[in-house]
Order: structure tokens, then C-alpha cells, then sequence
């Protein structure tokens, strides 16, 4: 299609995902309370709030991240049909398990920000202050941005296999040449880490590189299962 008519598709894309995500965020705002109580659960104190209209807008927020997560299959699916025009026939038939694997990685991403990562750094870094004789009295606002940030990120990160494995089937990389620049995949780890990390200390930026090593590791045994399979003629060349 020429450039005007893919803007306007994209745009015709945007506009009802971001409908989906408005209408979901609508419905999440009458159990912000039961999401607000249960983030608060992973900290283990009562949170406090130093403005009036703090309050409002954390369940604002939390239901606006909760209205994106819900709405998450609807803006991966309209996200496909958007590249899908440009992929060869008999790739477009993954379309299903595109969506069904990000949904299922970026999930496995929050439960394990929920059940490891969340609750080893609040314990470290609550720790951390408190022998140092400072008492902890969180805001509601600053709590609920450091771990919605947190969840997302590892939501993000844990969609590395999924990027790895399409950029392999799509002829971009080989199996080969993750293996040989694992030490620069390495720096860009790190550097994606403390970008996304919501605090700057080292500790949090570990817990977040750890996990994007494994994950890119994962990532290269994915592009050798499902990545794209040269021809036999062209293996056999670069052999020789």
C-alpha cells in the first residue's frame, strides 16, 4: 500500500486499541481498592497519602495499567493484523500463537515480579534503610509508580524469547550469531536494565539483569526450534 493508506491503517489500529484500553480501565476502576490492597500486600505496612488528591489519582492509574493489561490480547491482535500485510502467506498463519505466547510470557513476567523479584527488593531496600535507623513512611502515589513500574518492566522483559525467536524467523538472526555476540547481548542486557529499573541502585539493576540473561539464553534455543531453515544447498556453502 502506498505510505497514506498505511497511516491511516494505522491509525484506524490505534484508535481501537486505545478504545479497548479505555473502556477496560473503566471497568477496572471499581476494584482499583482490591488491586491497590493486593500491590500493598508485597510491601507488608499501610501505605500513606501527603495530598488530598493523591488518592484519587493512584486508583486512577492503577486502573489505567490494569485496563492495558486486560485489553493486552485485543492490542497484540490489531498490532499483528497491522504487519501482517507485509509477511509471506505462510507466516501469517502464527498469528494465534503470536498472541497467545505474549500474553503467556508477559503474564509469567508479572508473577514473577509478584512472587520473586518485588518482595526481595522491597525487603533489601526497607532493610537497607531501617538499620540505618530511618523509619519507613511510604506515600500511596510513590509506592504504586515504583511497582507498577516494576511489573511492567519484568512484563517487557520477559517478551525477549518471544522478539528473539521472530527475529530469527524472520531471517534477521541466526542462532549462530546470538551465540557469538553473547558478550555485547550482555551489555545491552545491562544497559536495558537500568534503563528500566525503577530506582538506580545496582541491586535492583541485578535482579533485573539476571533474568534478561536467562531470557536471552532462552531466546537462542527458541531461533534453533522455530527460527527460519536455510536451504540445504545454502547450509551445506556455509559449511565450507
Amino acid at each position: 500500500m502506498p505510505l497514506l493508506d498505511h497511516l491511516v491503517e494505522l491509525r484506524k489500529r490505534l484508535i481501537i486499541s486505545a478504545v479497548g484500553v479505555l473502556v477496560a480501565a473503566v471497568g477496572a476502576f471499581s476494584f482499583s481498592d482490591e488491586i491497590l490492597a493486593w500491590l500493598v500486600s508485597s510491601l507488608g505496612q499501610e501505605l500513606v497519602f501527603l495530598s488530598p488528591t493523591e488518592a484519587f489519582w493512584v486508583s486512577l492509574k492503577i486502573s489505567l495499567v490494569a485496563g492495558l493489561l486486560i485489553s493486552l490480547p485485543l492490542v497484540l491482535y490489531h498490532a499483528w493484523r497491522f504487519i501482517a500485510p507485509g509477511l509471506y502467506r505462510s507466516e501469517r498463519r502464527y498469528a494465534a500463537g503470536f498472541v497467545i505466547a505474549s500474553c503467556a510470557l508477559f503474564a509469567a513476567g508479572l508473577a514473577f515480579c509478584a512472587f520473586v523479584a518485588l518482595p526481595f527488593a522491597l525487603k533489601f531496600l526497607i532493610a537497607f534503610g531501617v538499620e540505618r535507623g530511618i523509619k519507613p513512611m511510604i506515600s500511596a502515589q510513590m509506592y504504586v509508580d515504583f511497582a507498577l513500574k516494576f511489573y511492567l518492566a519484568f512484563g517487557l522483559i520477559f517478551e525477549v524469547p518471544l522478539g528473539v525467536t521472530l527475529a530469527s524467523r524472520m531471517g534477521l538472526v541466526t542462532p549462530s550469531m546470538l551465540a557469538r555476540n553473547r558478550r555485547y547481548a550482555f551489555l545491552v542486557n545491562a544497559i536495558v536494565a537500568a534503563v528500566l529499573t525503577p530506582t538506580s541502585d545496582l541491586f535492583n539493576m541485578a535482579i533485573m539483569l539476571v533474568p534478561l540473561t536467562v531470557l536471552y539464553e532462552i531466546g537462542i534455543l527458541g531461533a534453533r526450534w522455530f527460527g527460519r531453515r536455510r536451504p540445504a544447498a545454502e547450509a551445506a556453502t556455509a559449511q565450507v
